[in-house]
């Protein structure tokens, strides 16, 4: 079984968690979580990405165990995190790799991409949105209301989103068999959430998200003219981004590898197994395996472990 370490990085002024694990010259997987999680999401397929491939998986600023400076002191945006997660990447030394991206993880990674497109060998995403399609109205219209106009009401309504029972909701939800959820996952996050202060984090990148479709554009014409080979591994039940979602890949992505598998929102909860697998199989096919070709420059970072 592969180690997997533990680790923070200065950025910016600000103390970054990530876990990494694999040999240091093989290919790069950058995993990149979603709402309300970290890179706790990713501590099983870690392992089992890591006999292969150098895996990354930071945690957002505000997220996990990464430093959550208030909300009035730290301006909030995807485009932050984005900077944060870019500034992170090349202080280890990452110049390719390829990128995971799930919920959160989508707007954050797709950003890399349109930002430095020559780095990314591989797009890889469960459950991460690129499309109008990929919207589930009944999910979506609280926080479209509350992006509209922030009264009351819409914030009462999109303060569900940060309790227990809702964050219990988006693991089990669309799960072919609840009992296969551990419920470390949502007491983790819930917690994590009912920081003094997180919430207003929480509400600002809320607001924020407006800013994702507006360049979905960007992304498609990108999938178009890279190249980039895509695969698109999505819970089927997903009540947040629909089965739609993924297969709307197709359209842009030449040859897009689709498959909808039995589950929700966080798949890798109850069908981790297969999606490890899935990702091997589509890694080893469309990524250069040989010594060497990891992306990674020689670096000098001192880590905590």
């Amino acid at each position: 079984m592969p180690r997997v370490h533990h680790r923070y990085a200065s950025v910016a002024g600000h103390q970054l968690f990530y876990r990494e694990a694999g040999p240091d010259d093989a290919p790069v997987v950058v995993l990149l979580h979603g709402f309300p999680t970290s890179s706790f999401m990713f501590r099983h397929l870690i392992p089992d990405l890591a006999d292969r491939y150098h895996v990354i998986a930071p945690d957002y600023l505000g997220f996990g165990l990464s430093d959550a400076p208030a909300a009035d002191e730290f301006d909030y945006t995807f485009e932050a995190l984005t900077d944060l997660t870019a500034d992170l990447l090349e202080q280890l030394g990452i110049t390719r790799y390829a990128i995971y991206v799930q919920d959160y993880g989508a707007p954050v990674g797709f950003r890399l991409a349109l930002r430095n497109p020559e780095a990314i060998t591989a797009i890889i995403t469960q459950n991460g949105n690129g499309y109008e399609a990929g919207f589930v109205e009944s999910f979506w219209r609280t926080v479209w209301n509350y992006q509209e106009a922030q009264t009351p009401g819409t914030e009462a309504a999109i303060r569900q989103a940060l309790t227990l029972d809702v964050t219990r909701w988006q693991y089990v939800t669309g799960a072919p068999d609840e009992t296969l959820v551990s419920p470390d996952t949502w007491h983790h996050d819930y917690a994590l959430l009912s920081r003094p202060g997180n919430d207003l984090i929480q509400l600002a990148l809320f607001r924020d998200y407006a800013t994702n479709p507006p360049l979905y554009p960007q992304l498609h014409e990108y999938l178009r003219t890279s190249g980039v080979p895509v695969l698109a591994v999505w819970g089927r039940r997903d009540e947040i981004f629909g089965p739609d979602g993924a297969t709307a890949f197709a359209a842009d992505a030449a040859e897009a590898e689709i498959h909808l598998l039995d589950g929700g929102h966080f798949l890798l909860e109850s069908a981790g197994d297969a999606v490890a697998v899935i990702i091997h199989d589509f890694l080893g096919r469309r990524l250069p395996q040989t010594a060497g070709v990891g992306g990674m420059t020689p670096r000098t970072t001192t880590h905590a472990s």
